[in-house]
C-alpha cells in the first residue's frame, strides 16, 4: 500500500547575556526533514502505525510490532524493522508513561537492555528516527515487545 511519511524538526533559540561593553548573543537555528517513500531501502518504508490508547494508573500494554497491530484499513502490521517511533504523552496525563522492559520478546536495539525504560513526562513526546536502510530492526518471537506503561503504583 503505496504511502509517504514526513517528520520535520524545527528547534530555534536564542541565549543573550549582557556584558560589561556589550550584549553577547548564542543564536541556534536548526531544522531537519525526515522524509519516507514507499519500499524497503533507506528514506523508505512500507507500513503506518498510529492509534490513541488510554491506561490506567498502574496498568500496562505490550504491543507486538510483529503481529498484533492493525492499520487504518483493518490488515494485520507485521514489522521488521521501525524506522520511527513517535509518542506523544497527553498533558493531562497525571503519570509519566514508561516505554521498554517488556518481560520477555522485548524490542531492545533502541536501549541498551531489555530492562531499559524511557520515560515520557506528561505533555511530553519521544521521536526516534532512522533513515537508513536497517533502521531499528524488529525480530518475530524474540524481539519484537513494545511495553507501555502508565507509571503509577
Amino acid at each position: 500500500m503505496p504511502h509517504q511519511i514526513s517528520i520535520g524538526l524545527d528547534i530555534i533559540s536564542q541565549l543573550t547575556k549582557v556584558l560589561n561593553l556589550n550584549t553577547a548573543n548564542s543564536k541556534l537555528n536548526y531544522k531537519q526533514d525526515f522524509n519516507w517513500t514507499d519500499g524497503n531501502g533507506a528514506s523508505q518504508s512500507q507500513a503506518i502505525f498510529h492509534d490513541k490508547r488510554t491506561l490506567s494508573a498502574g496498568a500496562s500494554e505490550d504491543l507486538d510490532l510483529a503481529g498484533s497491530l492493525i492499520d487504518a484499513f483493518g490488515d494485520t502490521i507485521i514489522f521488521t524493522k521501525l524506522k520511527a517511533l513517535f509518542v506523544k504523552a497527553d498533558a493531562a496525563n497525571t503519570n509519566d508513561v514508561r516505554l521498554g522492559g517488556a518481560a520477555s520478546n522485548a524490542w531492545v536495539n533502541w536501549v541498551g537492555d531489555a530492562a531499559d525504560v524511557v520515560v515520557v513526562k506528561p505533555g511530553g513526546l519521544l521521536v526516534l528516527i532512522a533513515e537508513d536502510s536497517t533502521g531499528y530492526v524488529v525480530s518475530a518471537g524474540t524481539a519484537d515487545i513494545l511495553k507501555v506503561e502508565n507509571s503509577a503504583a
